[in-house]
């Protein structure tokens, strides 16, 4: 039979469309459409006005792979904030999950895991047995959480997603577009303000390895945020990401880059050229090997250029750190502050660096009690990064430390309590 008679059922009332024609129709339309992925496509969005600052092949059907999770912690933080769970909610491991394909966390059969860990695995790890342990602990099943994901999108606006499961692993019916997920990007904004800054969060520790943040531009970016970033082969490399400079935050959606170094470049010269309000030349995502004089060419090494100089400042930490690390050359030990919230100022490759840039924001914090620590690079840190932060702060005073800071044209990132003492000076 073909789809011509299974559209029609002829009844005495005339013809209806069936349930199972109308699938097949909506599955060859996303099929056909997604068969020509990792097309270019670019947005940036002034947060506070929703003004369209650039925008290139924004509703383009791509694959979001895992940009996906972004609704997948949508969906987590409303199950949060609803009281149905909480951060230490244990969740079971499935077969299925434990069974995702890599980046995970290893999870096995059986076991269980708390949801903070999750979260944080998911954001850091970008880990795909952890998006479908939480779909599962949520939705039952990942395809019925697939199916609220998709419904939650339309309620957010987005008429072109459409979600098959929590990960973001390849399915070629799972599409999106750049306007879509920069919706999406201004909802978890939104919605959850508290929870946003979880995708600050620098490094995750779990079962004795530490994983480290995906979206390197933390790293170097003036002002960047979060939150995620993606790749499969059939969506090339994605990346939604927030800033904010002079109290004005900007988000920016860039999809089907060339390399993941290329598309940082664009994102970062698309979002330096929206806050100096400059119209961006056309898109540039240029292999790392490309040459050439040409105004495209020169705009890429410019951008390039911006990247490296950026001061590396913008990096948090949100999860626990690792055990493994000490403060370096503290004059006496602090006393461990219970429930300690602290602040991150810098992260720079040596340590002089690190305690001048503390030294530096110090004086200009509201808080009583505050005191400097610089941390040792991590086992895992690859780039060997001292970490300078300001400890011993209440919430409300690591969020009014980092306000004040960025007041004075600073940048700043708060960091959730770690359960280790720290030396300081």
């Amino acid at each position: 039979m073909g789809v011509g008679s299974l559209v029609k059922a002829r009844t005495r009332k005339g013809f209806v469309f069936s349930k199972l024609a109308i699938a097949l129709i909506v599955s060859a339309f996303i099929w056909s459409s997604s068969t020509a992925q990792a097309k270019y496509a670019s947005i940036v969005i002034e947060a506070e006005t929703g003004r369209i600052l650039n925008e290139v092949n924004a509703d383009e059907l791509n694959h979001p792979a895992s940009l996906t999770k972004m609704m997948t912690l949508y969906l987590t933080f409303e199950a949060l904030k609803a009281g149905k769970i909480n951060l230490d909610t244990p969740f079971a491991v499935s077969q299925h999950a434990a069974s995702r394909a890599p980046s995970k966390l290893n999870l096995v059969a059986g076991q269980t895991i708390t949801v903070r860990n999750l979260v944080l695995a998911v954001i850091t790890k970008s880990a795909n047995d952890a998006a479908s342990v939480l779909a599962e602990g949520i939705g039952g099943t990942e395809p019925a959480f697939a199916q609220r994901m998709t419904e939650k999108a339309r309620q957010l606006g987005m008429s072109r997603t459409v979600y098959r499961n929590a990960s973001g692993l390849p399915d070629p019916q799972q599409v999106t577009s750049a306007r879509d997920l920069s919706k999406l990007a201004i909802a978890l904004l939104r919605d959850f303000p508290d929870r946003y800054r979880l995708f600050a969060t620098e490094e995750f520790s779990y079962n004795g390895q530490t994983f480290s943040n995906h979206n390197h531009l933390m790293r170097s970016f003036e002002g960047m945020d979060g939150i995620k970033t993606g790749f499969t082969n059939a969506s090339g490399f994605n990346l939604a990401a927030s800033a904010v400079r002079d109290n004005r935050r900007l988000v920016g959606v860039v999809m089907g880059g060339q390399s993941a170094r290329a598309r940082d470049i664009q994102m970062a010269r698309l979002l330096n050229d929206s806050f100096a309000n400059r119209a961006s030349p056309s898109p540039v995502l240029v292999a790392e090997d490309q040459s050439g004089g040409g105004l495209a060419h020169r705009a890429a090494r410019g951008a390039k250029r911006v990247v490296a100089a950026l001061s590396p400042i913008s990096r948090a930490e949100a999860a626990t750190p690792s055990t493994s690390r000490a403060a370096l050359h503290a004059p006496h030990q602090a006393k461990p502050v219970e429930a300690s919230w602290s602040i991150q100022v810098g992260a720079f490759s040596h340590r002089g660096a690190a305690e001048k840039a503390a030294s530096v924001a110090l004086p200009k914090v509201p808080a009583k009690g505050k005191s400097v620590q610089v941390l040792n690079p991590a086992h895992s840190d690859k780039e060997k990064l001292y970490r300078a932060r300001i400890i011993n702060l209440t919430e409300k005073e690591a969020d009014a430390a980092c306000r004040a800071l960025r007041k004075k044209h600073g940048t700043c990132a708060i960091m959730a309590p770690g359960v280790i003492k720290t030396a300081s000076r």
